[in-house]
């Protein structure tokens, strides 16, 4: 997955530089010593010149568009007037993340008068965000001192928000089978998945994943079929022939999303025969699509699988789940599906086994399973509200360790909410959530808020 490029953009004022004070030679190393340190959290950091004026900010947005930032980071190395800055920000696309951050660590009583001159951005800081917001601009901010506590890395996780967020629009999901017959819950509409997210709904086409399934050699067969038996432990005997089936119809699925140039995916396993180009359900490419960074949900989801795809690409790994079962005594919340999950994201060894599909037209196939992490986590849903608005909801969870299970050959995870299992249930059903949902790992709540706020959805937090 292609690194996250930042422009970094530095505020200042040209009265300085008028009156001759005196301030770049403290402040434009910091500036660098900031830089590194974003650098240090995997992002490609495109650095600009101090800017105090309309064209300077101006000029210094064009770069960050013309070499293909994802996010915008702003740090005022002093106060700077926020009229010279705000049409360049809110002109562009790009998201906006402020770093909010001076060198002095102390400046008690005792201290220099002297470093009011180095550590007084704060008010520049008040200025912009004021005008940011009154414009509407998506924007979050990370304050604190560096490098004495977390401040590079809650800015960080407000850029993986943001690019994630970012990277949706203009993207293409495929659906192979079209929405499962009676699901309404997350039905969207291609105009509306456009409009509103901008996403393009790409359908499948028989005849072409028939060819593509022709097309797999023998020798991809092997390799893929190597892979799966260093990755996976085989939990019964598995049928050969069966195998290279499941792997024929998964790489034809592979060659499909590639060509396509997809971001993310959904399959109607209800769907599935050969009239419509493959032979098998293909749970496994489902997972290890995942495991590529390509979003994915069950049953012709387009929208919960291009808000998995997005997650991917800010935060890293994420993957679709649902909520099956409620685990009154333990107070969790059994976490499943047929046979997709993100294996980034399991304990331990994965399993694979044949099953009976019992389910539709297609042959039987080799399935994957394994066991989600034990970890914080954060639980997300995208669903409609009665005014047609679309809202994220967003709460933080944990996901217990429970390695020794009797659901072997599941796909499984015991979810435990921050609240109640009851009241949980409860409040996300009030809200009007569907039944397809996301999960991500070592993300914040603020995170996601600003993830949705970037696309342009409402948060409801359960907290």
């Amino acid at each position: 997955m292609k690194k996250i490029k930042i422009g970094f953009l530095p505020l200042y004022i040209k009265l300085y530089d008028d009156c001759g004070f005196v301030v770049r030679p403290r402040t434009e190393p910091f500036y660098e010593k900031l830089a590194v340190a974003l650098e240090g959290e995997g992002f490609d950091v495109v650095r600009s010149p101090f800017c105090s004026v309309k064209s300077e900010f101006e000029a210094a947005v064009a770069k960050f568009e013309a070499e293909g930032c994802d996010v915008i980071v702003t740090w005022h190395a002093a106060y700077s007037p926020s009229l010279e800055c705000i049409e360049a920000l809110t002109k562009t696309a790009l998201p906006i993340v402020v770093l909010d951050t001076t060198e002095t660590y102390d400046f008690s009583a005792l201290q220099d008068p002297g470093e009011m001159n180095y550590c007084h951005g704060i008010h520049g800081v008040m200025d912009m965000t004021n005008m940011l917001r009154r414009a509407g601009k998506a924007y979050a901010i990370a304050a604190g001192h560096f490098p004495t506590d977390d401040v590079i890395e809650r800015a960080a996780g407000y850029v993986r928000a943001a690019a994630g967020a970012a990277s949706l629009r203009g993207t293409k999901v495929g659906t192979i089978g079209g929405s499962f017959d009676g699901m309404g819950d997350f039905l969207i509409s291609d105009e509306e998945l456009k409009d509103v997210f901008g996403v393009e709904a790409v359908y499948s086409d028989g005849r072409e994943l028939e060819r593509y399934r022709r097309e797999v050699t023998d020798e991809e067969i092997e390799r893929e079929i190597e892979f799966d038996a260093e990755h996976y432990d085989a939990i019964e005997e598995i049928d050969e022939e069966c195998h290279r089936k499941t792997v024929r119809n998964c790489l034809a699925v592979r060659r499909w999303i590639k060509e396509k140039d997809l971001s993310a995916f959904t399959v109607n396993f209800r769907e599935i025969r050969p009239e419509a180009g493959l032979e098998i359900m293909p749970f496994m490419e489902c997972c290890k699509a995942m495991a590529r960074g390509i979003g994915y949900a069950g049953e012709g989801d387009v929208l919960t699988a291009s808000i998995t795809g997005a997650l991917m690409r800010g935060f890293g790994d994420a993957t679709f789940v649902e909520i099956f079962c409620p685990d009154w005594k333990g107070d969790t919340l059994y976490l499943s599906h047929m046979g997709e999950y993100n294996p980034n994201l399991t304990e331990g060894r994965d399993e694979m086994k044949k099953i009976s599909f019992i389910f539709g037209e297609a042959d039987d196939p080799v399935v994957g399973y394994g066991c989600y992490k034990a970890g914080d986590a954060i639980f997300t849903n995208v669903f409609k509200d009665e005014d047609g608005k679309y809202t994220m909801l967003i709460s933080p969870v944990t996901m217990e360790h429970n390695f020794d299970d009797n659901f072997v050959g599941s796909v499984r995870g015991w979810m435990r909410p921050p609240v109640n299992v009851g009241v949980f249930l409860e409040r996300i059903s009030r809200c009007g959530v569907t039944h397809h949902s996301s999960l991500i790992y070592d993300a914040t709540v603020e995170e996601l808020e600003f993830f949705a706020k970037v696309i342009g959805l409402r948060t409801v937090v359960v907290d």
